[in-house]
């Protein structure tokens, strides 16, 4: 007998984690409110849909961030999509999630991004087909092992319920993940990635998305407590930016997620909202020996065991 699929059900989690997110960023920020659009599309030949993204700028902590709901359909998938999936081709889809980027001013606390999402292709006389995804990761430009150390253990126990080898198997899937071939180096010290994640059922797949979504805060805020009133400098704040470019590439050239919403006519602002205000390139960087910056390169920038 096939799965119930509650979409409703996953609609309103995911709304009402968008509220919750937010309203413990604005007060670990103490000052900048995320400022909210309300948008629509009726649907056409490309997406239709709507959704509620929420911006934060020129905040005292955050400098700048997003957190976004959406939920989109479609009458058919874009050809990337059924290059890798041909079971989708022919088939009306829909997808809805969360998702969101905070870029701090100070460069002591660590951009995060994370995202839970679902997605279901319906034909009509056939079973649809659906999964869940997710995760959540840090991106750390000065960072404290201790930091990298509760982040993990908090991923580990929020896996735990689900399997033993549940953090393991979605810690090595978002080191994979998140890296950059053409820089040889991960985005940042990794987190939690699945997708395609619908073995365990509906119910089940449901709370694990749950859990990996309400984990965010409870990971990240107690990092940007513990950090936001270390001093920095202008050197900080430039290699901040330089990073930030990192950030920018992997979103543009990588990201699946960047790439379905372009490709399949999604909305351009809300799509891009994860971009940083500001970043910068410098031809041939290289940190010095010894420095906070070569630490970053040499230990923190690579798959590893926390």
């Amino acid at each position: 007998m096939p799965a119930v699929i509650d979409k409703q059900a996953v609609k309103e989690f995911l709304m009402q984690l968008q509220d919750s997110i937010c309203q413990q960023l604005e007060q670990a920020d103490g000052q900048a409110v995320f400022v909210e659009e309300v948008w629509h599309r009726e649907p056409g030949e490309r997406l239709g849909g709507g959704g509620r993204t929420r911006v934060m700028t020129s905040g005292d902590v955050f400098e700048q961030g997003g957190v976004n709901f959406s939920h989109v359909q479609g009458k058919e998938m874009p050809a990337s999509a059924t290059a890798h999936r041909p079971e989708l081709a022919g088939r009306r889809f829909e997808a809805m999630g969360v998702s969101l980027v905070m870029h701090p001013n100070n460069p002591y606390i660590p951009t995060s991004h994370a995202n839970v999402r679902f997605f279901i292709a319906e034909k009509e006389g056939e079973d649809p087909i659906w999964w869940f995804g997710g995760g959540f990761d840090l991106t750390p430009f000065y960072p404290f092992k201790a930091d990298c150390q509760f982040w993990h253990a908090t991923a580990k126990e929020i896996c735990a319920p689900f399997g033993e080898e549940v953090y393991s198997e979605h810690k090595a899937w978002c080191d994979k993940y998140f890296y950059l071939p053409h820089r040889d180096e991960t985005r940042g010290v990794g987190g939690l990635f699945f997708d395609d994640l619908n073995q365990w059922g509906f119910d089940k797949s449901f709370q694990y998305i749950k859990a990996v979504g309400e984990g965010f805060t409870q990971a990240y805020i107690p990092i940007v407590e513990l950090r936001k009133s270390e001093l920095f400098g202008e050197r900080e704040r430039q290699f901040q930016l330089y990073r930030r470019g990192r950030y920018v590439e992997f979103n543009l050239v990588f990201d699946r997620g960047t790439l379905f919403g372009l490709q399949s006519g999604g909305r351009t602002e809300s799509i891009l909202m994860s971009m940083p205000p500001l970043a910068r390139w410098e031809y041939g960087y290289q940190p010095e020996p010894g420095s906070a910056e070569a630490d970053l390169y040499e230990n923190y920038l690579k798959p590893r065991e926390w």
